[in-house]
């Protein structure tokens, strides 16, 4: 049998405190919470978690870290309240203290406060992780609409709270998990780069990486979109860096390879929206400088026309002249080819869908790589987390039952 290894606890940066308090949840889940714990609620439940369509499922060694790090229950709840509400309180103190450069002794003596509320808020917490039994497929696990994915089994009280922030996890993941391996399996082996940095918050970057990669990309953009699985960023250039440079994409090109002679060098070469004409400048300074040109990227805005295509509106037939198109990449290739740059690869990004990859690889387009970004956040793909059984006996809502799931392995 195949050894499946977990992300560790430590990879995820929680904010605990946080979560153990609620702050992250729907209301009513913490205020389910408080009934019960009033109630010295003694029965047991299981929690069973799915989702409605085929996905690859991601994010469940988060989810697990944040229950098994949040579950319990505060040893005096009223004191820990007020602790929390002090704790959230100095938080804001020392976010308005770091942006002014005459408070340094007040930043550090906020932060050392807060580290103490820390402290106590972990003395009167108390962990039920080891009063709990969660079994879970793993990230990667393709799954099956209806399908237990997980299950949580322990005193309600314990980890209700966490409802809200588990099933978003899951999510979430799940969702860019299953976009990126729709578009790696259209792509048929060509790499795909994950360049979804600008799509969303900085703060959803890290798991979006993971799940990703989860998913099958080749690079991601960012260090942080990396840092689960111990990656770094890769790219070259933006179109800023041309525009510092007078729109001389040659030049911008050049100081790239020198700073970085390591990292592969792909030039971007639609800023002036003639894609060969820049390519092809690119790629005969590196010869005659005797530089490496790894490849050129094309990114050419979808309400364009190049000018490659443009000047021959014949080459354009059926096909739609705006943006990355296939006459577009054909014309590039073409022209490196006849110039004895065959060595040098194309990178197509900007707007490409799962759709239009496969258009492309049907067509035959040479594209060596393709980057993707913001159709890879899109769409749903929702969990939900129903009790079905109370002290081993079926309680389920209407239409929901017990779906017991051999897959599932101890977390």
């Amino acid at each position: 049998m195949e050894t499946r290894v977990r992300l560790p606890i430590e990879t995820f940066d929680i904010p605990i405190h946080k979560i153990r308090r609620g702050y992250y949840s729907a209301v009513y889940f913490w205020r389910e919470k408080q009934i019960l714990e009033e109630l010295a609620y003694a029965r047991k439940v299981l929690m069973q978690i799915f989702q409605k369509r085929d996905a690859i499922l991601c994010g469940t060694d988060e989810a697990i870290a944040v229950l098994k790090l949040c579950s319990g229950y505060y040893s005096y709840p009223e004191r820990a309240y007020k602790l929390f509400d002090e704790y959230i309180s100095i938080s804001q103190q020392i976010r308005a203290a770091a942006k002014k450069l005459s408070s340094l002794p007040d930043y550090i003596r906020l932060s050392n406060l807060k580290i103490q509320l820390e402290s106590e808020l972990e003395m009167l917490w108390e962990r039920a992780e080891n009063q709990l039994n969660i079994n879970s497929l793993y990230d990667g696990d393709h799954i099956s609409p209806w399908e237990t994915a997980l299950t949580i089994e322990g005193l309600p009280q314990h980890f209700a709270h966490l409802e809200s922030v588990y099933l978003g996890i899951l999510a979430r993941r799940t969702m860019v998990a299953t976009n990126v391996a729709r578009v790696v399996k259209a792509a048929q082996g060509t790499p795909i780069l994950f360049f979804a940095d600008r799509f969303d918050h900085y703060e959803n970057q890290t798991g979006d990486g993971y799940a990703a990669t989860i998913g099958g990309v080749q690079a991601v953009a960012t260090d942080i979109m990396g840092e689960w699985w111990g990656k770094k960023g890769a790219g070259t250039m933006p179109h800023a860096l041309i525009a510092c440079f007078g729109g001389y994409t040659v030049g911008a090109t050049l100081a790239f390879a020198k700073k970085y002679p390591d990292v592969p060098c792909i030039s971007l070469v639609d800023f002036r929206n003639d894609c060969v004409e820049t390519a092809l400048d690119v790629a005969a300074v590196f010869e005659s400088e005797g530089l490496k040109l790894w490849g050129v990227r094309l990114d050419t805005s979808e309400n364009m026309v190049d000018g490659s295509i443009f000047r021959n509106p014949d080459l354009m037939g059926s096909e739609k002249p705006t943006g990355v198109n296939p006459i577009l990449v054909k014309n590039v290739r073409t022209a490196l080819d006849k110039n004895r740059h065959q060595d040098v690869k194309i990178v197509a990004s900007g707007g490409f869908t799962a759709e239009k990859i496969e258009y492309f690889k049907k067509n035959k387009v040479p594209v060596d790589a393709y980057g993707c970004g913001s159709s890879l956040l899109k769409g749903g793909g929702d969990f939900t987390a129903d009790i079905v059984l109370v002290d081993g006996k079926p309680m389920a809502k209407t239409g929901r039952w017990y779906k017991p799931n051999p897959r599932l392995q101890l977390a």
